[in-house]
Formats: C-alpha cells, sequence, structure tokens
C-alpha cells in the first residue's frame, strides 16, 4: 500500500542503523540484502538480511514533517509499550524488540528491528484457504484477542496516558479527534459533521455500561496475524492499542456491517455470545468510528487513487445509518 507517510531510507542510512543495533560485523555488503515489506499503510518496514544470513525487520515510524491523524502521534512509542505488556503478562506470541532508537540521531523517525517472522500472512492467504481452515485461525485469534483483553488498566485511554475514568468521554473525544482531522483538512465525508457529531452524543449513552479499562488493540485484523502449519504464530503491528472496551476490537465489525466478514468464528473463539442490545449501539459507534477514519485518511495519507473512500463512504452511510440516520 502506498502513502506518504512511509519514511524510506537509503542504503547508506539502513547500514548505520544495522550497526547501530547489531554492530558492525553484521552491516551487510553487496545488494539484494534488503527489500520493502509492501503491504503496511502506515510505517514502512523493510526485510533485512545480515551478514550472518539472519533475518530481520526494521520499522520506520513516519517523517515528522508528514501530518498524521491526530490518534496516531506516538504510535511507535504505543507499539514498543504494548509489545512489553504482552510480552510480560500474556502467553500471546508477539515479536521480540531486539532494538530501538527514538534518538532520531541516524534517522528523522524512531524505529526498532525485531526477527523476521517466517509464517503467512493471514490476511493475504485467507481467500486461498478453506473455509473450516480460515475458521479455525480466526478461531484462534479470537482466543488470543481475549487474552489481550484480560489485561486491565487504571483509566481510558492512552497506555501512557493521561487517563479518564470514564469511558463515554474518551470515546467520544476520540470521534471528535477524528472529526476536527476531517475538518481541518475539508474532507467530504457525505455528511455534515455536526449531524455526526448529534449522532454519537444521542447514543452515547450506551458507553457508559463499560466501568472496567481494559487494553484493546483496536486494529488487529487478519493482515496483522502471522500463520503457518494450522497455527497462529505471531500477531504484528501493535501501534493502535489503548485502555477501553473490548467491544471496539476489529473482530466484532461485522456483527454490524456484513462488509468485514463473518465474526462467528472469532467470537468463537473469544467465548463471547450474541450482542446485547446495548452492546450493539456501542458496537455501531465504534463502527462509525472506524468509517470517518478510513474515509478521512485517504487524505492524510494522499493516496493516490479513490479505491479505498469508494469503499469506505457507503460504509459511512451504513453506519450512521444502523444508529438512526438516513439521506433525505
Amino acid at each position: 500500500m502506498e502513502s506518504i507517510t512511509k519514511n524510506r531510507q537509503s542504503p547508506d542510512a539502513l547500514r548505520a542503523m544495522i550497526e547501530r543495533a547489531y554492530g558492525a560485523e553484521q552491516v551487510p555488503t553487496g545488494e539484494g540484502w534488503a527489500s520493502e515489506l509492501g503491504h503496511g499503510w502506515f510505517n514502512v518496514a523493510y526485510r533485512i538480511r545480515l551478514r550472518d544470513g539472519a533475518e530481520v525487520v526494521l520499522k520506520i515510524a513516519p517523517p515528522p514533517q508528514v501530518e498524521v491523524m491526530t490518534y496516531e502521534h506516538g504510535a511507535m512509542s504505543i507499539e514498543l509499550t504494548t509489545l512489553d505488556l504482552l510480552r510480560t503478562h500474556t502467553t500471546v506470541a508477539v515479536p521480540t524488540v531486539d532494538f530501538a532508537d527514538q534518538s532520531h540521531e541516524l534517522c528523522d523517525a524512531d524505529y526498532f528491528f525485531m526477527p523476521y517472522i517466517d509464517a503467512d500472512n493471514l490476511g493475504i492467504i485467507a481467500g486461498t484457504l478453506p473455509v473450516a481452515e480460515r475458521d479455525a485461525y480466526m478461531e484462534q485469534l479470537g482466543a488470543a484477542n481475549r487474552e489481550i483483553n484480560s489485561l486491565r488498566g487504571k483509566a481510558f485511554g492512552p497506555l501512557t496516558g493521561p487517563g479518564d475514568a470514564s469511558w463515554r468521554r474518551v470515546f467520544t473525544g476520540m470521534v471528535e479527534d477524528v472529526l476536527v482531522d476531517g475538518e481541518r483538512r475539508g474532507v467530504d465525508i457525505g455528511w455534515d459533521y455536526d449531524t455526526v457529531r448529534t449522532v454519537v452524543a444521542e447514543h452515547a449513552g450506551s458507553l457508559d455500561e463499560v466501568t472496567e479499562p481494559r487494553l484493546v488493540e483496536w486494529d488487529l485484523w487478519d493482515s496483522n496475524v502471522m500463520v503457518r502449519d494450522g497455527k497462529l504464530v505471531c500477531i504484528i503491528d501493535h501501534e493502535r492499542a489503548f485502555y477501553g472496551d473490548p467491544l471496539i476490537e476489529a473482530g466484532f465489525t461485522g456483527t454490524q456491517i456484513a462488509d468485514f466478514g463473518d465474526p462467528t468464528p472469532f467470537m468463537r473463539g473469544y467465548g463471547h455470545g450474541e450482542l446485547t442490545e446495548t452492546q450493539q449501539v456501542r458496537r455501531r459507534l465504534y463502527c462509525l468510528h472506524l468509517m470517518l477514519i478510513m474515509v478521512i485518511e485517504t487524505v492524510y495519507r494522499g493516496h493516490t487513487d479513490t479505491k479505498q473512500y469508494d469503499w469506505a463512504r457507503p460504509r459511512l452511510d451504513e453506519a450512521m445509518a444502523l444508529l438512526g440516520r438516513t439521506r433525505q
């Protein structure tokens, strides 16, 4: 996926970063030792073969001069914090961090190295798998997501604070950040921005049911899951995590918008039954938040085609309809 947030570096810069992380004796020579992993949407990631033949991944945050959405500020720091939490407090398979550098001495942004995961990306291969095999992976993902959500926070909001005791205040603030981002860049979301604000306010009471902050990934789609031989090998990309309502997790999205796929296997693995009426309202608010992001981020990412925008806009209308607003 092409995006102006991808902070590509020269071979000389990559060599300097490798030397800092692994030592001069591991700096590769010749050609063909670095290749870009192209399916990410935000950071640039390189698959690198060190001089001794070991393979690692280098992930680099966006350049400072590129404007990102409000919720994306400090994303790499969030990922490093989340990885530490998951490695320390769960059995969920996540990458180890070989080296992280936030000094901006060799590169104008944060970066870190991790081992290369020799496995298939579930999001890439899912369409080629027999239904039973794909469902089995989604069940495993549901179980892993439940374990992630078992971690409790002291307050709702960012992992490192400041937090808030009210999930309603935190989530409505998250939506407001997205709306302000859209207004600042003049993004056509197909609706009056204040109408969206009114819809959120009308249904915000459903958020008060959530009283215990839980660690949520929010971005845990199948494209962030590595699998091999019937097993979930590793979960990658943890830069969107925060303390919130587990129902906001990606695996539940299909309960309200069918185009996101059948959530049954995920929910079975998670151990979650049918949603209550209040839970459905919350999940519809979370769908609205997601679709706003998917529409508005196309401008921030500088997409060279309208494919994502054209897909997301009708789903934004659908999310609004689920909350009682249809076009006159």
